[in-house]
């Protein structure tokens, strides 16, 4: 369990590093998009048959970041919707 989270902090911390600009998303943002991200990679390599959803390899790793800039994407949107009907 402790290896999932640190796995998702490490791919939310480089899908963040990837996608352009500034996002304002803290730390926590970060690791559940991650996490979200790997289990979306998880479940793809094992759709594929390259592995298990909890097993870490190189497909499942590249689809969990690109998931993860996509739902740093869509997180950002969403936030930003907010922000703009706040005022």
């Amino acid at each position: 369990m402790i290896g999932f989270i640190v796995a998702g902090l490490i791919i939310g911390a480089l899908a963040r590093l990837i996608k352009p600009g500034k996002q304002r998303l803290g730390i926590i943002a970060t690791l559940l998009l991650g996490i979200v991200g790997s289990v979306i990679g998880g479940t793809i390599a094992n759709l594929l048959g390259t592995g298990d959803i909890w097993e870490l390899n190189v497909l499942g790793f590249v689809v969990a970041v690109i998931a993860s800039i996509l739902l740093i994407g869509v997180a950002e949107a969403i936030a930003g919707n907010r922000h703009k009907t706040a005022h």
